[in-house]
């Protein structure tokens, strides 16, 4: 009886440890990011290279993982027809969510960018029905319009806003959402489940590929003009290291608990960033209409991970 006392105690702490683990490296993740490409004393403000770098380190980390060391194994079953019909276009969106998502970091601040992100429910919804895979109901439209309506707010209170910082976010949500409806597919409806380490194998490489021909034609001459940037290795390897170490995270987490439980964790994640970010950059300036507006949004996020809890009940 004591054994499995202590065994519940042992998985309970380790549950809390790795949800703790996940929340610190996204949070510090999307300080890291931002603090590189804005900050004058790493002059590194090219998002576009910076994702690319990520993802270039994370093919090749994941190759040296499970084919070398074959400490982590990749899931069987993919295809080529799978590959084409399904991890290009999810790898694409993902590079698409990242380019865009950290180009934002260069005009808006990161807590207007945490409240924007509140809006991704909506899009994934509005995806969904497209898709197939949503059913419109008045529950889910007054949840949607409540979402929308703290979001809008969030944006009224804003007193520097950056309608192309807006755009470059909302175009990441955008990414975001169709990235998750891809995903949903390949695995309902193609019925092939392959864990993070195994998705970041297949899709890390073609998103690296995604991001090379833009970076060629739209950040690479713009490098080659300007001298005065600074390319710091040890700060970007370590960077590009954290972001791998976020993608497992990930991982720990859904493995040990659920992918609604991230969602939560997530939506803690997010305030901390807002409230942090306030204290930690000086382009952020958080208002009362700021506070309120995300409350709401956060409320419908909630009300929607309660529904979605509820459907897979």
């Amino acid at each position: 009886m004591a054994d499995q006392h202590r065994k519940c105690l042992q998985g309970e702490f380790l549950t809390y440890a790795y949800l703790l683990l996940y929340i610190i490296l996204s949070s510090g993740q999307i300080f890291f990011n931002k603090w590189i490409l804005s900050s004058k004393e790493i002059n590194f403000p090219f998002p576009l290279a910076l994702t690319l770098l990520h993802m270039l380190f994370s093919s090749v980390l994941c190759f040296v993982l499970t084919k070398v060391l074959k400490v982590m194994k990749v899931e069987e079953g993919m295809t080529l027809d799978l590959y084409i019909s399904s991890v290009i276009p999810i790898a694409a969106m993902f590079a698409m969510t990242l380019w865009l998502g950290n180009t934002a970091y260069l005009y808006i601040s990161v807590s207007f960018a945490q409240m924007l992100k509140a809006i991704m429910p909506v899009a994934v919804f509005l995806l969904g029905i497209l898709a197939g895979l949503e059913v419109m109901s008045c529950r889910m439209l007054l949840i949607m319009s409540v979402i929308s309506f703290g979001v809008l707010i969030a944006s009224y209170g804003e007193m520097e806003i950056s309608w192309i910082g807006v755009v470059y976010q909302m175009g990441g949500v955008v990414g975001e959402a169709l990235r998750l409806i891809f995903m949903e597919i390949l695995v309902k409806k193609k019925g092939l489940k392959l864990n993070p380490v195994s998705v970041m194998y297949y899709v890390s490489p073609c998103s690296a590929v995604c991001l090379l021909i833009p970076w060629l034609f739209l950040e690479k001459p713009r490098m080659d003009q300007t001298g005065s940037w600074s390319f710091k290795p040890l700060i970007l390897a370590v960077n590009s290291l954290c972001t791998f170490a976020l993608n497992l995270s990930v991982f720990l987490v859904i493995a040990n608990t659920s992918a609604l439980t991230i969602r939560v964790a997530g939506v803690v994640k997010d305030w901390i960033v807002v409230l942090v970010s306030a204290v930690l950059f000086a382009d952020t300036k958080l208002t009362i209409i700021n506070l309120l507006g995300y409350a709401i949004a956060i409320g419908g996020v909630a009300a929607y991970n309660n529904t979605k809890l509820k459907k897979e009940a």
